[in-house]
């Protein structure tokens, strides 16, 4: 599996994405590692298109799903799915239309940032609406509240005075 590989063929083919997993919190920080890729993307139909050339490239298959059923993950069936958890050639993938807690791609906007990974430039979730959406997830994900601990203490770490950088030359925050 290769997050740059995935990350570089959405943002290749222009796919409106944000990454809310995770990834995410591994960006911002956190030590806990994840083997797939969760994305919350835009339903518009010309993103729908995107993402399922993506997928389809990716030859992506439902996890856990006995192989050989008629699948596509095209425009129509992202159209028609809150929720998609795949293995792809590329690694696993969960593609979501709503965060929970938070909501759609549009809704995302103002608690997305851009950060350079991988040497790509990337949307992910900041850590406190990713902190949100887990807290709002939790019920269903019992193993989500060890990850709100350690993206909490992340969190309470940036935000304490203390946490600027130091010129250790004069001792003074810069």
């Amino acid at each position: 599996m290769s997050f740059r590989t995935m990350l570089a063929g959405l943002n290749a083919e222009e796919v409106e994405y944000v990454v809310i997993g995770g990834l995410a919190g591994t960006i911002h920080g956190a030590e806990r590692v994840t083997n797939d890729l969760d994305i919350c993307y835009a339903r518009t139909p010309e993103n729908l298109a995107r993402l399922g050339r993506v997928l389809e490239a990716w030859h992506a298959y439902p996890r856990e799903i006995p192989p050989g059923l008629p699948f596509s993950p095209d425009a129509r069936t992202l159209a028609n799915t809150q929720l998609l958890t795949l293995t792809t050639d590329e690694g696993d993938m969960d593609v979501l239309a709503e965060v929970a807690g938070l909501g759609d791609y549009s809704a995302l906007a103002s608690h997305t940032e851009y950060v350079t990974a991988f040497g790509l430039t990337i949307p992910i979730l900041s850590l406190p609406a990713l902190i949100r959406a887990k807290r709002a997830a939790a019920s269903m994900r019992p193993r989500y509240r060890e990850h709100i601990a350690e993206l909490e203490a992340l969190l309470e770490a940036r935000m304490a005075p203390d946490a600027g950088i130091r010129d250790t030359r004069e001792g003074e925050s810069a």
